[in-house]
């Protein structure tokens, strides 16, 4: 299938056919993981479940020696209470 990619908005997309989506066991509102490899595109569907994030997973995968620091984000401009 020959396609181009067009600008949508402040976005770019790639207009694909339904019998390449149903090829690929892909549909309308699916998911997907976009990565190169290579320098080819690869389009698969995700293989997460919403909701299947776990925090003490995420937690885990913090580096031991990060370190958070606070943040100033200046003074109050509005109606802030501090």
């Amino acid at each position: 299938m020959l396609t181009k990619i067009t600008k949508w908005g402040n976005s770019q997309g790639l207009r694909v056919s339904k019998e390449l989506l149903a090829d690929a066991g892909i549909e309308v509102g699916t998911s997907v993981d976009v990565s190169v490899s290579d320098g080819t595109l690869v389009v698969v569907p995700a293989r997460r479940v919403r909701g299947a994030l776990d925090l003490r997973e995420l937690v885990a995968r913090i580096p031991e020696d990060h370190r958070p620091e606070e943040s100033d984000w200046g003074p109050a401009v509005g109606g802030e209470v501090w």
